[in-house]
């Protein structure tokens, strides 16, 4: 393959060079074969001399490496190399980079066992470190065994080991025929993704988009981190219904108590309130009074607020910090006082708050103090069964809890200073410029548009980005400490952009030594993280080149294509466009493609998590690559897909056909005769009628790709194709070969020019899906490579259709048929010859057997009288055939 030029598509007539088929066809062996000449000629590399408007950029889903790959992203991401492969052959230079994402928790547990190390970011730096243990085969570390390290050097160790991670991914992706720019390749804790999310948040922060708060939040009590409302999942959790008596106080002493249903009551001595819905009959005479808490003898008030439920429970509910986020809401639209009593290690603090003043209240929380929740709860129940305040005893149910999704326990509600970035879940004005930039962002499918919706309406709180962990990109911040060694927290300092990358917990901002770090008139560093989705919601500008490339950022962005799955629309998309919004006052990219998911034989949704994934380097070394793709794009965007072996049978069986139909397109004339491919040449009715059927299908396919609709494509060329190998080539094959005639008669060249076009134009069509079987086949006659290769254009092919009826083939075929069928009830060989036949043609049918009457004659090996009748019926029916015995053949 030596020149990589463009072919002009039958724009203007044209030749090939000889032919060099193989003798034995196979597609063993296509993938590396293919994969080692496309890396060595720099195939898919992208020329950044190209403009923006010649430029079709995707935004690559970046895999997390801290696992594997599982058939789901085999999936998706061929659904996204469909559309660069199109894209590069319409034209378009295509910016197509991969990305890995190196951030997140399990990359973190990993190398603390592989390692033998744990991060405690107050140490400081250590030049060359050598960990205790280079791979412990399995095998946990117990955490007091782990050798403490600083954040630097802990990074330094997971970057190491994704590496190999990453390096099987690129083979697997290579394997599947991913055409990316593998040297535009970017990591999401390289030092220049850690320089970019920082210069944004400093950037943030300078406008006022980011901001510090001590706050309630969602809290992980195993991973001792911040969780953000799009990390949520509601699992159902075994609880049971307490039904709790409060003692009314004042005028109303006397009176009987009121009852509260909860299934949380070690949060008694957490409770602010008694809230019932304003509309409520039972209720309205006690809002303005007040209620003390059983066991602890705490005064609350009783107040109303529109989120209490009226048929829930008792229709009136304890509001304690925190139980759950309606509590946060009463919490703050009511503004009632902080009372927490579960602390971030999810157990009931040992100090008694003051605001518990009786002695028995105090005695009551003493015996809560360190304990669990769940061993609180048992304390305060058998107090309340023998304080007389638990109303019969509590009724099992099934709660809806909040779990972090990576989690294996109920969230809890906890006080702390955390990073939040405004997203319009507390401003108007911004969720309205949010929702408006997802009307103006394409969606394929369209009907995902709502989710994108109904998450920005449904936010209700800024977006919560700070973690309490280790691996990933360090809040650019220092805090001075004052004379007493109090972090002042409202007068951070900031590096400048020309010196980000930093590390907080080992670097020193300007104006301090080293050796002021953590005493008083020195500095701290900000001991947090930011949120994985807070570097990955800047993709656009990290492979783009925004802070350190602006040249070639001028011509990506904003990109064109987002592809990714639909359970992170509320994650990366939203955060993408929240980032791109707040910085650039535009869209990141122009559409958004969304993959459904995949579901394993029960039909639920394969994930790690579930434990059902199949992982995919198998399935392509034992199905090939082609099947695989086949697989994933004959489902549509948006839409789950059954994981289906059958399938990917199909798609092989396909491959196969397109290897073992091309060598017989290609086999007439001399083989170093060069194939014509001037639609001039073809003007038998037969040959005009496939080109005008090919027509269609190559305008067809194109609206749909265009519109990412890569399965109605596929459908449609395999649909014809098929039509192609059963009926025009067994129809055409003898007047292809011209049997044996010197001269080249004008049919002859009719069928071999369509046979060259058409296969010329279906090779192109399927390219982008069975991207080795076309590349396979393109080798053996044209220069070049097909996916470098126009798009198929219509107009030369419908200019050598002329006026031809598509439908000729298909009736042709079907006269074919019927013939076939004689000898086949005859149970003879098909190269039988007929020497007489009547054949009952459809009136439908008759014009197109007419016009393709001597190929049909032909290919049904029909020597002697043949006659045609018309017939009301459906079909072709062969009657009165006469066949000549095989001793006179």
């Amino acid at each position: 393959m030596s020149d990589l030029r463009p072919d002009p598509a039958l724009s203007t007539p044209s030749t090939t060079g000889a032919r060099e088929v193989p003798d034995r066809v196979s597609l063993d062996g296509v993938e590396e074969r293919w994969d080692a000449a496309w890396s060595a000629q720099g195939l898919y590399a992208f020329d950044r001399s190209k403009t923006r408007d010649e430029v079709y950029s995707i935004d690559t889903p970046p895999p997390t490496v801290s696992g594997s790959l599982h058939v789901g992203h085999v999936f998706s991401y061929t659904h996204t190399d469909v559309v660069a492969r199109f894209q590069r052959m319409r034209g378009r230079e295509v910016f197509y980079p991969m990305g890995w994402d190196d951030n997140g928790l399990p990359t973190e547990r990993r190398v603390q066992n592989y390692y033998g190390v744990r991060c405690d970011p107050s140490l400081p730096y250590v030049e060359g470190f050598v960990p205790p243990h280079n791979g412990t085969d399995g095998k946990t570390v117990k955490p007091g065994d782990q050798v403490p390290v600083s954040r630097r050097n802990f990074v330094e160790l997971c970057e190491v080991l994704t590496v190999e991670d990453e390096r099987q991914f690129e083979a697997l992706w290579r394997r599947l025929g991913l055409s990316v720019d593998w040297s535009m390749t970017y990591q999401t804790v390289s030092a220049e993704s850690r320089a970019v999310a920082q210069q944004a948040f400093l950037r943030n922060l300078a406008r006022g988009e980011a901001y510090q708060a001590e706050a309630p939040g969602l809290w992980d009590v195993t991973f001792q981190t911040a969780v953000a409302q799009a990390e949520l999942e509601a699992r159902d959790y075994p609880g049971a219904f307490h039904r709790v008596a409060f003692h009314r106080t004042g005028t109303a002493a006397g009176e009987g108590p009121v009852y509260i249903e909860t299934t949380r009551p070690e949060l008694l001595p957490a409770c602010v309130a008694l809230i019932a819905h304003p509309d409520d009959e039972r209720y309205q005479h006690l809002f303005g009074t007040t209620v003390t808490s059983p066991l602890f003898g705490v005064e609350l008030p009783v107040l109303a607020h529109p989120a209490a439920e009226p048929d829930k429970g008792a229709g009136i509910a304890m509001c304690c910090t925190f139980g759950d986020l309606t509590d946060v809401q009463w919490w703050r639209e009511l503004q009632l006082p902080t009372r927490s009593v579960v602390g971030r290690d999810g157990r009931i603090v040992r100090d008694t708050p003051d605001w518990i003043a009786s002695e028995a209240g105090r005695a009551m929380f003493g015996e809560l103090a360190g304990k669990t929740t769940f061993s609180a709860r048992e304390a305060v129940v058998a107090g309340l069964r023998e304080s007389g305040d638990l109303d019969g005893e509590p009724v099992p149910t099934q709660r809806k809890a909040n779990f972090y999704e990576k989690g294996d326990k109920p969230l809890e509600i906890v006080t702390s200073r955390q990073w939040y970035i405004r997203n319009g879940g507390r401003d108007e004005e911004l969720r309205d410029a949010l929702l408006a930039r997802g009307a103006e962002l394409g969606f394929a499918p369209d009907f995902m548009r709502v989710r994108y919706e109904n998450w920005v309406r449904g936010l209700n709180g800024d977006w919560l980005v700070s973690r309490q962990r280790f691996f990933g990109v360090p809040f650019p911040v220092w805090y001075p400490l004052d004379e007493h060694g109090e972090v002042d927290h409202d007068s951070p300092l900031l590096p400048s952009e020309d010196q980000l990358p930093i590390d907080p917990s080992s670097d020193v901002p300007a104006g301090y030594t080293a050796d002021q770090r953590g005493v008083p008139g020195g500095f701290v560093g900000d001991p947090d993280i930011m949120d994985t989705w807070a570097t990955s919601s800047l993709t656009p500008q990290i492979v783009g080149g925004w802070r350190s490339d602006p040249d070639l950022f001028a011509r990506v962005f904003p990109m064109d294509l987002r592809p990714q799955g639909q359970d992170i629309i509320r994650t990366w998309l939203f955060s993408t466009v929240v980032r791109s919004h707040l910085e650039h006052g535009s869209l990141p990219w122009t559409q958004a493609a969304i993959s459904g998911w995949i579901l394993d034989p029960d039909r639920k949704k394969m994930s790690k998590s579930k434990g059902n994934v199949v992982t995919p380097m198998g399935l392509l070394e034992e199905h090939g690559s082609d099947a695989v793709r086949y697989w994933a794009a004959s489902a549509r965007l948006g839409t789950d897909a059954a994981f289906e072996i059958g399938q990917m049978k199909i798609g092989r069986r396909l491959a196969i056909k397109v290897l073992n139909a091309s060598k017989f397109a290609l086999s007439f004339g001399s083989p170093d005769e060069p194939v014509l491919l001037d639609p001039a040449l073809v003007t038998n009715p037969l040959d005009r009628a496939m080109l005008a059927g090919l027509v269609d299908v190559v305008e067809k396919a194109t609206a749909a790709l265009e519109q990412y609709d890569h399965t109605r494509a596929l459908e449609l060329s395999e649909t014809f194709f098929w039509t192609f190998c059963d009926d025009y080539l067994e129809l055409v094959k003898d007047r292809a070969y011209g049997a044996g005639a010197v001269e080249v008669s004008a049919d002859t060249a009719s069928a071999r020019a369509a046979l060259g076009i058409a296969l010329d134009v279906l090779l192109r069509l399927f390219a982008p899906v069975l991207p080795f079987a076309t590349e396979e086949v393109w080798s053996w006659w044209r220069e070049g490579s097909v996916h470098r290769a126009p798009w198929p254009d219509a107009a030369p092919l419908r200019a050598a259709a002329g006026d031809a009826d598509p439908s000729v083939v298909a009736a042709a075929g079907a006269a074919l048929a019927a013939l076939r069928k004689v000898k086949s009830e005859a149970k003879v060989s098909m190269r039988t010859e007929i020497s007489a036949v009547r054949l009952a043609v459809p009136t439908a049918l008759r014009a197109g057997v007419d016009a393709a009457l001597d190929d049909v004659r032909a290919a049904g090996r029909v020597v002697g009288t043949l006659t045609i009748a018309d017939d009301d019926g459906e079909q072709v029916v062969a009657h009165d055939a006469e066949l000549v015995p095989a001793a006179a053949v």
